[in-house]
């Protein structure tokens, strides 16, 4: 078994710097995805309300812990709020619903999945819910993120996670949440990869106390199933020159590479992987180092390039302006 250090967040508890994460895994192979990742090792998985297999991925736990494989407190894992339920009231109900999905108690860490307030949308109605409302538009409503981390502040009072954290937040957001947050944020979770090195961020965050994940490690390659022409246009990190080297030298794959890049640097990674021999080698990237100048070149990569942008998906909501 791989032996995963974890970082110690600004409340004291722990979470593994490698994870699992839980974005596009089908509703039909979930629960098998995520028991087979625990017996390949993982403790921490990313689930969101978006992703629309909570349910599913909760029947993976709840049989790896039947079978003895893990208890419960051997995992950590994650789940995020949706824009469609910032509004204060609307915060608890979806939360224990989610807890319901997974079959869960209390999550180890719970997300503001992104800065976005927009009209709700009853999930036993439409699930997942995306951006769009029942009329098929985009519809921002009036949600300051103030009250919406008041009411996660009182969820985690009452148990319901072990940390909150936000995604997809750039610096002024998580700057102006320090001025009133009870409960701080313990981790930051936002799109980082050598095409988008965001080295001020990382930066602010860490002078903050507050630990870093990194999605979308590989770049292009998430975005390329989803037909993002930036992803298209863009080469590919697996087969760029100077990752390809620096594998070759320490004789692992570019993926490896990638995730290192990030983990060496004290930030979290949770790459997914359908392949059975791809789960213990993604997970096995703490076992080598590279040399300053290898991570330096890596980062020499930067493009201030974003996959991720909801402007470019719905023509709209430009929070990375």
């Amino acid at each position: 078994m791989v032996n995963v250090p974890k970082v110690k967040l600004n409340n004291g508890t722990e979470m593994p710097l490698v994870g699992f994460g839980l974005w596009k895994v089908p509703t039909e192979s979930a629960s098998d995805v995520v028991y087979e990742a625990i017996k390949a090792g993982y403790r921490l998985f990313d689930g969101a309300f978006d992703y629309g297999n909570e349910k599913e991925c909760g029947q993976g736990v709840a049989r790896a812990i039947a079978e003895g494989i893990v208890t419960r407190a051997d995992l950590f894992i994650v789940s995020k709020l949706w824009n469609t339920f910032h509004e204060y009231e609307r915060v608890e109900p979806i939360v224990r619903q989610q807890l319901e999905w997974w079959g869960l108690e209390y999550f180890d860490l719970f997300h503001i999945h992104f800065p976005v307030a927009i009209k709700y949308v009853d999930p036993a109605v439409s699930y997942p819910s995306g951006w769009q409302d029942l009329d098929g538009k985009v519809t921002p409503i009036r949600a300051p993120i103030q009250k919406t981390w008041e009411a996660l502040e009182n969820l985690y009072d009452q148990g319901l996670f072990k940390s909150i954290g936000v995604s997809n937040f750039q610096g002024g957001l998580l700057l102006d949440l320090l001025r009133y947050a009870r409960v701080p944020p313990a981790v930051l979770q936002v799109e980082l990869h050598p095409y988008l090195v965001q080295q001020e961020l990382v930066e602010l965050a860490k002078e903050n106390g507050i630990a870093l994940t990194a999605y979308s490690s590989f770049g292009p390659q998430s975005f390329l199933e989803l037909s993002f022409k930036n992803a298209a246009d863009t080469p590919a990190l697996f087969e760029h020159p100077a990752i390809k080297k620096i594998a070759e030298a320490h004789g692992k794959s570019p993926a490896q590479v990638l995730l290192r890049w990030s983990t060496q640097r004290g930030i979290a990674v949770i790459p997914k992987s359908n392949s059975k021999h791809r789960l213990p080698e993604n997970l096995d990237i703490c076992s080598f180092d590279m040399t300053d100048d290898e991570l330096k070149s890596i980062s020499a990569l930067d493009k201030n390039l974003r996959f991720n942008n909801p402007r470019d998906y719905l023509g709209t909501l430009q929070i990375f302006a």
